[in-house]
């Protein structure tokens, strides 16, 4: 892959100005739009996709999909086109965080803002399937949040719009852990896949990680095949359980069981909001229940259908009893008369006994399941419910207790006493930071906290020491509450690139993405100045992130002007050249005149002239010529 260098103009327009970040098909840039004097996004294809005509297509296709896509909760797509064998498309700039980062980092997230930003994605989700988009990838790596909260889908790489299909049969597309099964299986696609994706989403938001988990993406596809997911409150009790069955309808395994449409889902979430809102007891003392529509199992196994609510009874009112006056005894017909009441009191009683014997039924048993479940069953079976909060162990909003207890006869229309689990209490959650992971579990487990450990890499704790929990420090939980403890892997091992040859902001780029601090030096250097000659480190060392690597740039030859050295002697001739930085060459020239024996000449190149320092400079000295006409001396006398 040939990266995109800085200051480079694509397409004529888009002025590169740094890398934002990279992915598995693309490289991702922020741009000067030269012509409207606006920041923009510029995704380019990487160039070894640029020959896959599926790729081009896919690439090709989000364009203009997403262009299509007017939205305040979805990405704006300015442009497309290509540029030197590869194809770009210019997107809206947003300024914030993926969704995956801040799940990373602060989940599970409250309940209310999670909700809040279910809402956004699925307004998203909801125009595009209106225009007959399926996005086919929701995930949180492709959803922005601001800094105020203001969500906004990206990436409709692998969208489908209409009934284009651009996989061969059998084919997955997408990302494993937000993957629905249809999509597992290479089955056609439609908006509940989108749904059980955002399904997958919000389960991780609520419970700090993800419904499934596997040692590759395989493992973790046959796992939404076949196995359901563990409830939410099994990771965090003090969900509120109309929100967990919100979530977990939207995560059927068939999709005709899950919410259908973006809009139902929503409504839902805005239904447990509403019940959220209205306190610890939701309003559930009332014989009337406000029910989520959702798919709800009754005793004998079968499922209510979506949207569909459990059945309202109203409760039985008995008349007054009628009042009997007061009789006078003496008189023998006052007797007959109260005598003929009695018998037909007695007639009536047992007649209407015998009606309500007729009325009674089972009451059923509802221990060890939650509320809004026991309380839809209760009602299916004729039943007002009334709720009693009791201090347990077990999960929240579980029934602990009945009266009258399940199997027991009970009159039709009765009220049903449940005791539910308001769960063992609150504890806040301890500081653990720095300490061994030994410790800080024994740490979390003296306050009845639930531990789950993952592992990060960190450049400020040691190899095998708490990080930080999530929830944070001082965070009020209930026990019982499972806690998420990082703990360090030690400072996160990379391998240095090489950039010799590169310019410098381009091999500076390149490090500080690979997340390098950088050291310049410079060095005199037959190299293009500004190239770099050398690094240090060199390529291929493995190395912590945020250590240093030195590159050499070269600052090309610099220019001397030569000097003037014409009738100067050899040895002061070549001194001044040497002092300049320049290199003298001798050459010879025979001369009759003995001034000039031993004298420079003539140099070349002549004075005055700019050139490398290190240039040669040819020098000619004079030589005196030996007369041969004259007589040898005599030799001297003995």
């Amino acid at each position: 892959m040939t990266e995109v260098t800085g200051n480079t103009l694509v397409d004529g327009r888009y002025r590169v100005l740094r890398r934002i970040g990279s992915g598995g098909m693309a490289d991702v840039y922020c741009a000067e739009d030269t012509h409207l004097g606006r920041q923009v996004a510029i995704k380019v294809l990487h160039r070894r996709f640029a020959q896959d005509q599926e790729f081009v297509e896919r690439f090709r296709r989000e364009a203009k999909s997403a262009a299509g896509l007017s939205h305040p909760n979805v990405v704006g797509v300015f442009d497309r086109g290509e540029h030197e064998g590869t194809y770009y498309i210019a997107m809206e700039l947003l300024d914030g965080q993926t969704l995956k980062d801040i799940a990373t980092a602060e989940a599970p997230l409250p309940q209310e803002r999670v909700i809040d930003l279910g809402l956004q994605i699925l307004q998203a989700a909801g125009f595009a399937h209106s225009h007959g988009v399926i996005h086919r990838d929701f995930k949180p790596h492709n959803v922005i949040v601001d800094s105020l909260g203001h969500a906004k889908v990206t990436d409709f790489g692998i969208a489908r719009a209409g009934a284009s299909e651009m996989t061969e049969t059998g084919s997955i597309m997408g990302t494993a852990q937000y993957l629905s099964p249809e999509q597992a299986q290479g089955h056609a696609v439609t908006a509940t896949s989108d749904i059980y994706s955002i399904g997958v989403m919000l389960y991780e938001m609520l419970a700090g990680r993800l419904p499934f988990e596997g040692d590759s993406a395989v493992a973790v596809a046959l796992k939404h095949l076949s196995e359901p997911p563990a409830p939410i409150s099994q990771w965090r009790p003090d969900v509120h359980p109309a929100l967990e069955a919100v979530v977990m309808a939207a995560l059927a395994k068939d999709p005709a069981q899950r919410w259908q449409s973006a809009e139902d889902l929503a409504a839902g979430l805005e239904a447990a909001r509403t019940q959220i809102e209205a306190g610890p007891n939701g309003g559930q003392d009332t014989a009337a229940f406000a029910a989520i529509p959702i798919p709800v199992a009754d005793e004998t196994g079968s499922t209510q259908r979506a949207g569909v609510p459990p059945s309202f009874v109203a409760p039985v009112t008995e008349p007054a009893p009628e009042r009997v006056g007061d009789r006078e005894r003496r008189w023998p017909w006052y007797a007959i008369g109260a005598l003929a009441l009695a018998l037909v009191g007695v007639l009536l009683y047992l007649i209407l006994s015998g009606a309500l014997a007729a009325e009674k039924r089972d009451v059923p048993r509802v221990t060890g399941k939650q509320l809004v479940e026991a309380r839809a069953v209760m009602e299916r079976a004729g039943f007002a419910v009334q709720t009693e909060r009791v201090q347990s162990s077990q999960p929240f909003d579980q029934v602990v207790d009945q009266d009258p207890n399940g199997g027991e006869e009970a009159e039709r229309g009765s009220t049903v006493t449940l005791e539910v689990s308001g769960g063992p209490g609150d504890v806040l959650v301890p500081a653990v930071e720095n300490l061994s992971q030994g410790q800080a579990v024994d740490e979390l487990d003296k306050a009845d906290l639930e531990v789950t450990i993952d592992r990060e890499f960190s450049d400020k704790v040691k190899k095998d020491f708490a990080i930080r929990t999530v929830p944070p420090e001082g965070t009020e939980v209930t026990k019982g509450t499972r806690v998420r403890l990082l703990v360090s892997k030690g400072p996160e091992q990379i391998t240095v690139p090489d950039v010799t040859g590169l310019s410098r902001e381009s091999a500076e780029a390149r490090l500080r993405d690979e997340g390098f601090e950088v050291g310049i030096q410079e060095q005199e250097s037959d190299e293009p100045e500004g190239d770099v000659v050398s690094e240090s480190p060199g390529a291929g060392t493995r190395l912590t992130r945020g250590d240093r690597v030195t590159i050499t740039v070269s600052t090309g030859r610099p220019k001397v002007d030569v000097p003037d050295v014409v009738g100067m002697t050899e040895a002061k001739a070549t001194a001044r050249l040497g002092a300049a930085g320049l290199t003298p060459v001798r050459q010879e020239r025979q001369v009759t005149d003995p001034t000039q024996d031993g004298i420079v000449l003539e140099q070349r190149p002549g004075s005055g002239t700019e050139v490398d320092k290190g240039h040669q400079v040819v020098i000619v000295v004079g030589v005196l010529k030996k007369d041969d006409t004259l007589e040898p001396a005599p030799p001297a006398s003995p």
